[in-house]
């Protein structure tokens, strides 16, 4: 299988950059140790805003009434959906399942949750409740929707396995149809955090070197 294509590396704005979105005219970025969250301009590469989340922001992605996060809180870093406008801050919705839950996309109408080590992503409706749930058939790094279908990085993060690094890859599957093919299309090359497209190519952090790298699928 090919490797992504037209890499292209960004320092990050940030140090450990966890959270990835684009909102059709800006990034919103979070920093894992540093426990913020970030607006960046896309076109200068710079901090805009800097915001004080109530928690540790894991995952984030731009709806249609703004912005959905997981935020992790307390001691046992529970997972929780919130919502954020910037009239009204930040807002609870709901727990995650067992408070486990990282990264999140948005069909139009729907909000999807993985789960990082049950490989499943859980699809939510507009009143949070679930709707269905797909198995992946491996560990989830982050997802996102371009024309209707889910891309989504897969794979293994190898933690128990000492000394080897972690494999990933870049797949899609419709989520419309009651069985979805999951196609694998690319290998990715380094440790990546979330997944988000701007409408013309990917962007992922490579957080443990502190970088937002975009790329292409292979021709």
């Amino acid at each position: 299988m090919k490797e992504i294509a037209d890499l292209k590396s960004y320092p990050a704005p940030t140090v450990t950059p966890q959270a990835l979105a684009w909102d059709g005219k800006e990034f919103w970025m979070s920093s894992r140790d540093l426990g913020t969250l970030y607006r960046v301009e896309a076109e200068a590469w710079r901090v805009t805003e800097e915001i004080d989340p109530p928690g540790t922001v894991w995952a984030a992605v731009a709806t249609n009434n703004g912005s959905r996060f997981t935020i992790g809180k307390g001691l046992n870093d529970d997972r929780y959906i919130y919502a954020f406008d910037s009239e009204s801050g930040f807002r609870k919705l709901f727990p995650c399942p067992d408070f486990t839950g990282s990264y999140l996309s948005f069909d139009g109408k729907n909000l999807y949750l993985s789960q990082w080590y049950t490989g499943l992503i859980l699809k939510y409706d507009g009143q949070g409740n679930l709707a269905g749930q797909i198995n992946i058939g491996a560990e989830i790094c982050g997802h996102t929707f371009v024309d209707d279908l889910i891309y989504v990085l897969r794979g293994k993060e190898n933690k128990d396995v000492p000394g080897k690094a972690e494999e990933w890859w870049i797949a899609r599957f419709d989520p419309r149809v009651e069985k979805p093919k999951i196609e694998d299309l690319a290998t990715i090359p380094f440790a990546s955090r979330s997944l988000t497209h701007d409408g013309r190519r990917f962007w992922s952090n490579h957080r443990a070197a502190n970088e937002t790298i975009s790329f292409a699928l292979p021709a």
